[in-house]
């Protein structure tokens, strides 16, 4: 008789955060420091935005309060998502015991089918999160509504500072990062945590761009006359701003903001958090597995007109 494989062994509670956590936070976005985390947000959290009109004024021997403060707020409220997976175990346990038994290159193979489906899927929900995180819609199934989404839906971003859409290649990418620059409000340029947030096509066509080529200074050999070869996933700038490339922008899209202006929640450390692996073989006497997360998420930004956008349609302007 063959031997049978058998899952016995149900995570939730404290541990299930490790493998939220690993779900979560292992999008580029995220994973990669270019936003910032707010953890244990149940429900909502208010992000109060403070705004001044010229606060010094010429002095006097009285107290005049003839300044103007103004308090606005936005909500950053994560929505609750899911993943239930079913699967049969002998559509997988092969693969899995050759790679545990050492037959592979791959060193790092948990030692517990368990912990191989939890992986799995793990990184499945980090992608669809990093997705979501910038280009996200909440009508879509699984998704939360992203940053590009509410951006293009906000009155309150400048005109000058929403740069028109545009195909991005290694002979215009100089240009088009250059657009994004000089919309930067002065008050942001040198700020330490600005950043400019791009698409992986606009990324790659500026590697490449600074390859070589004959235009826009550059000689052909390129950055330390190394050609194509300068580069070595490094970190990349451009007129001093940090460039980040964020996976989940859309292509030919990108966002000049402070990392500390926009946010993601979550309640990663809260209630709502479980991940469980279910053999469903005591049960029904079936060969299936149940897989099941729960998790909240959600992104939100705090002042619009610290924003610059590239690519992203505002139906407000």
């Amino acid at each position: 008789m063959a031997t049978t494989t058998s899952i016995t062994t149900t995570y939730a509670g404290e541990f299930a955060g490790e493998y939220i956590a690993a779900a979560l936070l292992e999008g580029s976005t995220i994973s990669n420091g270019g936003i910032t985390v707010k953890p244990n947000v149940k429900l909502k959290e208010v992000i109060k935005k403070v705004a001044t009109d010229d606060i010094v004024k010429d002095a006097t021997c009285d107290f005049d309060a003839t300044s103007t403060i103004t308090l606005t707020e936005r909500i950053l409220a994560p929505e609750e998502q899911q993943v239930n997976l079913q699967l049969c175990k002998k559509d997988f346990i092969s693969d899995w015991e050759a790679l545990s038994m050492g037959f592979s290159a791959h060193s790092n193979m948990p030692s517990k089918f368990s912990d191989f489906l939890i992986a799995h899927v793990a990184a499945k929900v980090a992608q669809r999160t990093e997705q979501s995180i910038w280009a996200g819609a909440t009508s879509n199934n699984g998704q939360f509504n992203g940053l590009t989404t509410q951006i293009a839906l906000d009155a309150g971003l400048p005109a000058a500072q929403e740069i028109a859409a545009g195909a991005v290649t290694s002979s215009n990418v100089i240009t088009k990062l250059g657009s994004i620059v000089d919309a930067i409000p002065s008050k942001l340029y040198g700020s330490e945590d600005l950043n400019i947030y791009v698409s992986q096509n606009i990324a790659r066509s500026y590697v490449r761009a600074l390859g070589g080529f004959g235009a826009s200074g550059l000689g052909a050999a390129g950055t330390n006359a190394q050609g194509t070869q300068w580069w070595n996933n490094g970190s990349l700038s451009f007129d001093g701003v940090s460039l980040f490339v964020a996976n989940g922008l859309a292509d030919n899209t990108a966002v000049a903001a402070e990392k500390s202006n926009i946010f993601f929640g979550t309640g990663l450390l809260s209630d709502h958090n479980e991940v469980k692996v279910i053999d469903m073989a005591d049960l029904d006497g079936s060969q299936n597995v149940r897989v099941v997360m729960r998790f909240s998420a959600g992104v939100q930004y705090g002042i619009v007109e610290d924003i610059v956008t590239y690519g992203i349609t505002n139906s407000a302007n």
